[in-house]
């Protein structure tokens, strides 16, 4: 019978992602990250171009550019993603343009709330890998770096927020940093003795 072998966080990243000190920090970058993407996201809500009777005139406009950014020598558009918005986005241009337009305000709304960071993170991140992917770079690298960073840090990205009682609610342990009269034990079959290969 194969026996379960836990490999122990290193200290390093549970400090930087898991602890309650670098919660202030990962609190403040997800409010960054989230009125960023807020703001990005209520601009296209509020215009007509984007949601409404010209829902998907902007959308196009942009695919369009990354067709053109796709053709040219050398391509900032990889071709399976120019095939992607060819024959999936641009057919779909009003649809696309209501889920990127909401897509923005909702992981903001999430982020700032600091409701499931770490999943509202990811989608963020998905975002700005596919506006990267489009040939645009603008903030996307660094909204991206930052998006990446708070899904690592999902256990107190959201510590002063929502995710305080949602984590819990959910079962995600919050570890022993964050509840001295209950430290988290390692599993019952948790050999400290035995290290990995």
């Amino acid at each position: 019978m194969p026996q379960t072998v836990y490999y122990p966080e290193p200290s390093i990243t549970r400090f930087l992602f898991a602890s309650k000190p670098m919660a202030v920090v990962w609190g403040i970058a997800r409010v960054y990250l989230g009125w960023s993407w807020f703001a990005a996201g209520w601009g296209k809500v509020t215009s007509p171009a984007w949601v409404g009777e010209g829902a998907g005139t902007a959308v196009s406009g942009y695919l369009q550019g990354a067709l053109a950014r796709a053709a040219a020598d050398p391509p900032s558009v990889p071709g399976w993603y120019a095939w992607l918005i060819e024959h999936l986005f641009l057919p779909n241009a009003a649809l696309m343009s209501y889920v990127v337009a909401y897509g923005e305000v909702l992981v903001g709304l999430a982020l700032i709330a600091g409701f499931l960071v770490g999943f509202s993170a990811f989608f963020g991140g998905f975002m700005n890998v596919s506006f990267l992917l489009a040939g645009t770079l603008s903030t996307n690298p660094e909204m991206f770096v930052l998006a990446t960073w708070l899904v690592l840090a999902w256990r107190v990205g959201g510590y002063y927020g929502l995710d305080y009682w949602v984590l819990p609610r959910i079962g995600a342990p919050r570890g022993p940093d964050f509840d001295r009269s209950r430290a988290s034990a390692p599993p019952p079959d948790f050999d400290r003795s035995r290290r990995a290969p």
